[in-house]
């Protein structure tokens, strides 16, 4: 099997970039974002199957939030409120991208609209180097050839797989069981040119992603430039592919485990690295996260109820790790924070706000500001407005049981009622993180409440396929 290189181009791509020197250097950014990684997976968030001490030490030197969120329950979405910091259904991406017939079926784009004001192209403009490395999935999967590359958005280099364009690592399906390994590219491998790709086993896919990081860091720092960088492992979604010496009994559960330890210490190259060098522990921020919640029978959300896909908290809630040596305050390293309710959409203005760069004129986000909240200023904050969610739609649920279309959190409530208020649910998450008791019957004003406001936010988002006329 010939195997190919991506490497040599991506250093070219970085010998391109320009240099730009600052005396009082900008902080650099690492938003690392797992794939399908449920609330209680790694054992600083509580799992009591596995262990995760790379990730643990990263929590115990930074800060754990328990209250975070994601914008959506599934992949696309929730990245793409994560690089704009507004509602994904605002650019009509409401559910994975996938074929190009199903997306219109669904209502949705074919991939993400350039022209959205993405946080990589504002840090790219105003100095810093910017590289994606891993799962894309905002356009340029399946069949869909002619999506914009990624850096068109604001990055500098790209590495990705088979869910974006430009330069990929795809994943050979490798059981080391002395079987042939099994090619893996959901079209990908007939969308581009044949020489932008490189096959490696399954297990090796996050390291190609490191390795290509920590060139675009070490450039940056040659070039005397703070740099953002995306790191999204799709680690650990299916299909689960890790060692042989970490493949357990086989069972779904056991490979997941496998494919978490490995991923955790894979991650401990780029840490390392970071903590070996003065200048880059002391102005490197790492926020570590995951893009929804668990898959059902893989992951775990321990006592949060349901999984990926759905609105309830085992499909929105989320482990979250802010990292940053130098820039959290004392107190703030070692802390598990219980009470900031904040989300993946905040990420945008919170990150201009620490990194000192303005929004481009005109643009407004969905997100807040929580830069005081991730750096450790503050251990809560009220939200303006509550956080938002409307379901995929292609996720209506089981047809005797359907899911909340709507749901909503303001501070301990969190409500969810179907697109036409019936069947409102209401929980008190600060007593039943299970979604368990609903008091609906018993807190009518807030029924009320919750319901003109989700049909006031959501008459304000574009429709999709999912939402009845």
């Amino acid at each position: 099997m010939k195997i190919t290189t991506v490497f040599p181009i991506i250093l070219c791509l970085l010998l391109a970039v320009g240099t730009t020197s600052y005396a009082n250097s900008p902080p650099n950014i690492i938003l690392i974002v797992i794939d399908d990684l449920g609330w209680q997976c790694l054992s600083s968030f509580g799992s009591e199957d596995v262990q995760t001490p790379v990730l643990d030490q990263l929590a115990a030197e930074g800060t754990i939030f328990t209250n975070f969120y994601t914008t959506s329950p599934i992949c696309s979405p929730s990245r793409t409120a994560v690089t704009v910091g507004q509602y994904p259904y605002r650019w009509r991406i409401t559910s994975f991208l996938a074929e190009r017939a199903l997306n219109e079926r669904r209502g949705m784009a074919q991939w993400l609209d350039p022209s959205a004001p993405t946080l990589p192209r504002m840090l790219q403009n105003a100095g810093y180097a910017t590289g994606h490395f891993g799962k894309w999935h905002l356009g340029g999967q399946r069949d869909v050839g002619e999506a914009p590359l990624i850096t068109e958005y604001g990055f500098d280099v790209s590495l990705t797989n088979f869910e974006g364009l430009g330069p990929r690592v795809l994943p050979l399906l490798n059981r080391f069981d002395g079987s042939e390994p099994r090619r893996y590219s959901l079209g990908s491998d007939r969308l581009g040119h044949p020489d932008e790709i490189t096959w490696v086993d399954r297990n090796m896919v996050t390291p190609a992603f490191i390795d290509g990081a920590l060139e675009l860091i070490k450039k940056a720092q040659e070039d005397g430039k703070p740099f953002y960088l995306n790191l999204w492992l799709d680690d650990v979604h299916t299909p689960l592919y890790p060692s042989a010496e970490l493949r357990g009994d086989g069972s779904k559960r056991a490979l997941y485990l496998g494919v978490l330890v490995e991923m955790d210490r894979q991650l401990a190259v780029l840490f390392d690295f970071i903590r070996g060098d003065e200048t880059l522990r002391n102005n490197t921020l790492i926020l570590f996260t995951s893009d929804n919640g668990h898959e059902h029978g893989a992951g775990s959300g321990g006592p949060l109820r349901e999984s990926k896909g759905t609105l309830y908290e085992g499909g929105v809630r989320v482990p979250l790790i802010v990292w940053g040596d130098g820039l959290l305050t004392p107190e703030a390293k070692g802390r598990r924070n219980d009470t900031a309710i904040f989300q993946g959409l905040d990420f945008v203005p919170s990150l201009l706000t620490i990194t000192g760069v303005a929004a481009p004129p005109g643009v407004e986000f969905d997100g807040e500001d929580f830069s005081a909240i991730i750096l450790g200023k503050a251990i809560t904050q009220e939200r303006k407005e509550p956080i938002f969610w409307r379901r995929p739609p292609d996720r209506p649920g089981p047809a005797n049981n359907r899911w909340p279309d709507l749901a909503l959190r303001e501070g301990p409530w969190k409500f969810l009622m179907q697109f036409d208020g019936s069947r409102p649910q209401l929980y008190n998450l600060d007593t039943d993180i299970s979604e368990s008791q609903n008091l609906a019957g018993q807190r009518p004003d807030l029924v009320t409440k919750y319901r003109n406001l989700l049909n006031e936010w959501n008459a304000t988002m574009p429709r999709d396929a999912g939402q009845p006329e």
